[in-house]
């Protein structure tokens, strides 16, 4: 089955020159991870609140085509109703915040509270996501006194707790450590183990390439690549439009002169350096260094 349906979709902001997304066709299958990348501006964001239903709903604008999330087409229901549906993580803790919650574990109960869920059922919700988070010793403070990196796992947390089939994530690590950054990354793979469709923007293409199941390339509002992440990494017209590259690749091209036999586009650091190590006799690395 399909999680996201995307067909012959164009959207104009209002009073915007030109669309934000054009002829937009993408079909996401369930549990599928999905990483989105390209330059600023290119889209990355418009489809995101596309498929969230912000777009057109919250925004305005004109659009054309469909957007069909879970079975359900976007344009007949309301940002309320696909709260349900879609699970949307802004690249701005701060944002997600309800304001009103004066403890993380009152701010992660939030959404399930206004769903009228059980109470008990919330309370269980709640202590596993916060053991799953590693947000226990924070679940008495109050979300607007912590760190930014402790906001975006809160917010991450209050939205895996609600249990929707699509999870919607636009830069979830884009002010978070790396070590922060790869806490965030066991959340949302734990999420896709357990059958939910994770749609990812995201800048971090060592992670990306990893972990995702396909990766999407916009450019001006529109898809220019989509494969696998060795496919679309290795396709010189990926960083000819403006998208970074895994280190791992950049490495390789510097290792080149040395005559030492490389594979052609390794996108783990640890698949480099094993082959650097098989080269020149040395024993293979068990890890690889941490990329800051």
């Amino acid at each position: 089955m399909d999680a996201v349906i995307i067909e012959n979709l164009t959207y104009t902001y209002p009073q915007a020159a030109a669309p934000a997304l054009r002829d937009i066709d993408l079909t996401i299958g369930a549990g599928e991870l999905v990483s989105v990348v390209g330059a600023n501006g290119s889209g990355k964001s418009s489809l995101c609140q596309a498929i969230r239903g912000f777009i057109p709903h919250f925004y305005g604008g004109d659009l054309t085509g469909r957007v069909e999330v879970d079975g359900t087409d976007i344009a007949t229901q309301q940002i309320g109703d696909l709260a349900g549906t879609v699970g949307f993580v802004f690249q701005n803790p701060f944002t997600q915040m309800s304001g009103v919650a004066r403890t993380v574990f009152g701010e992660i109960a939030f959404g399930l509270e206004n769903l009228g869920i059980d109470p008990l059922e919330i309370h269980e919700r709640v202590e596993r996501v916060l053991d799953d988070a590693g947000l226990q010793p924070l679940r008495d403070r109050d979300p607007m006194q912590l760190s930014g990196g402790q906001q975006q796992r809160v917010a991450l947390a209050s939205v895996l707790v609600m249990d929707q089939p699509v999870l919607v994530l636009d830069e979830p690590t884009s002010q978070l450590d790396p070590a922060t950054t790869d806490g965030v990354f066991d959340l949302i793979l734990a999420a896709r183990e357990r059958g939910r469709t994770v749609v990812l923007v995201e800048h971090k293409m060592e992670h990306v390439a990893e972990h995702s199941d396909r990766v999407v390339v916009m450019d001006g509002g529109s898809i220019a690549l989509s494969g696998t992440p060795s496919e679309v990494f290795s396709d010189p017209r990926c960083e000819a439009l403006g998208t970074r590259l895994p280190e791992s690749m950049y490495l390789r091209r510097a290792l080149e002169p040395s005559g030492l036999r490389l594979p052609p586009a390794p996108l783990r650091l640890e698949d480099l350096l094993r082959e650097v190590a098989a080269g020149i006799g040395a024993p293979h690395p068990t890890t690889a260094p941490e990329v800051h």
